[in-house]
């Protein structure tokens, strides 16, 4: 999983390694969702103090879909 702030261009080439993609800023057209779409990756975009609330090592279950984030 990549929990991140936001995501830009640069980073595109990271998604073909990433399971899923949670960003605290954006929406359903910014980079990091359109991208995950492309790639076929979960994504839930603007979850507020997501890199403080799940920390490294965390395992969740990322639900596209519904808009969800579980903690496993």
């Amino acid at each position: 999983m990549l929990v991140t702030t936001f995501t830009d261009p640069s980073w595109t080439s990271l998604f073909v390694s990433i399971k899923g993609l949670v960003t605290e800023v954006g929406g359903l057209m910014t980079h990091g969702a359109v991208i995950a779409r492309e790639y076929g990756l979960p994504a839930v975009i603007g979850v507020d103090n997501a890199t403080r609330l799940i920390k490294d090592g965390l395992r969740i279950r990322v639900n596209g879909t519904d808009g969800f984030i579980e903690v496993l």
